[in-house]
């Protein structure tokens, strides 16, 4: 079979939730058949779409839950060098530009998205082809997408994951949803995430408003504000610096309880921190605490 995006597309499909199968050799009724299950007329119209296309054939759609055609001929050309039970399906050799429809066939049928806002949003897809589930991580990684794989020894099933907003918006960009749930599942959790980038005030009214909503008193002689980027925390201290000559300086990255980097900016000097109640640089809950350890 020489693969173009329609046969890429099929062939996804019908090793996600198809079937390509023929008689048993002692049954006299002969029969040979190619076909996808699915719930979803959209992907349905796709598949018998894009099979008409390559093989001329257009099989036909039955109570919105499978889209099945009959021929020894076709049978024959897709068995020819591929099996597509559940156990034995191989993901063909594909470059880049055509490997996106075979993925985007299978997460169509295999995939969920699965969204909670600022705790967990992933791509998940669960296979009990061990090898296929790891070709297709590697076919991601070419794509510049990273997932992580888990065995799940009590159903005999390998996991895949895709986490983090950059691979999930590489997925959408690169492979997308045709399913329209998981793709609208997979905007919202795109939109989800929020903006960890700061916009540090350049003037000295506008720069305390916005210190007074990140300083915090965190020991009796230590101020601290974090941020998972640390370049936030690189600006803020020079515009400390640079407008109340206060110094201050930016550690990490240390871990957090949910194994995420993070990274700290720091006034840990006496000398500092009353420069810091001079210039008014604290909220009141905060100041209160300071001074109270500092005058006690």
């Amino acid at each position: 079979m020489k693969f173009n995006e329609d046969l890429a597309a099929v062939h996804g499909y019908l090793c996600a939730d198809g079937y390509v199968v023929r008689n048993l050799l002692h049954q006299k009724h002969k029969y040979y058949r190619a076909g996808l299950r699915n719930m979803n007329v959209v992907l349905l119209m796709d598949f018998q779409k894009r099979f008409k296309n390559y093989f001329g054939v257009s099989p036909k759609i039955y109570r919105n839950e499978r889209c099945d055609m009959h021929s020894k001929e076709i049978y024959f050309i897709l068995t020819k060098h591929y099996s597509y039970y559940s156990r034995e399906w191989v993901l063909p050799k594909l470059p880049k530009r055509l490997m996106k429809y075979w993925l985007r066939a299978f997460f169509d049928c295999e995939g969920w998205v699965f969204v909670k806002s600022r705790q967990n949003r992933h791509i998940g897809a669960d296979s009990v082809n061990h090898t296929g589930l790891r070709s297709i991580k590697l076919a991601l990684e070419k794509l510049g997408i990273s997932s992580l794989l888990k065995l799940i020894k009590a159903r005999d099933i390998s996991r895949l994951y895709i986490y983090g907003k950059n691979n999930l918006q590489r997925f959408h960009d690169a492979i997308g949803f045709l399913h329209p749930k998981k793709k609208q599942s997979l905007i919202l959790a795109l939109n989800s995430y929020m903006n960890y980038d700061w916009t540090i005030p350049k003037t000295e009214i506008a720069l305390k408003k916005f210190i007074k909503t990140k300083l915090k008193v965190k020991k009796p002689f230590i101020l601290r504000t974090t941020s998972i980027k640390k370049d936030n925390l690189v600006c803020l201290s020079e515009m400390i610096k640079k407008l109340f000559n206060i110094q201050s300086k930016v550690y990490g990255p240390w871990i957090n309880g949910f194994g995420n980097p993070y990274y700290s900016l720091e006034i840990n000097k006496k000398s500092e921190i009353l420069f810091v109640l001079k210039e008014n640089l604290l909220a009141s809950k905060e100041k209160y605490k300071l001074s109270s350890n500092l005058f006690k």
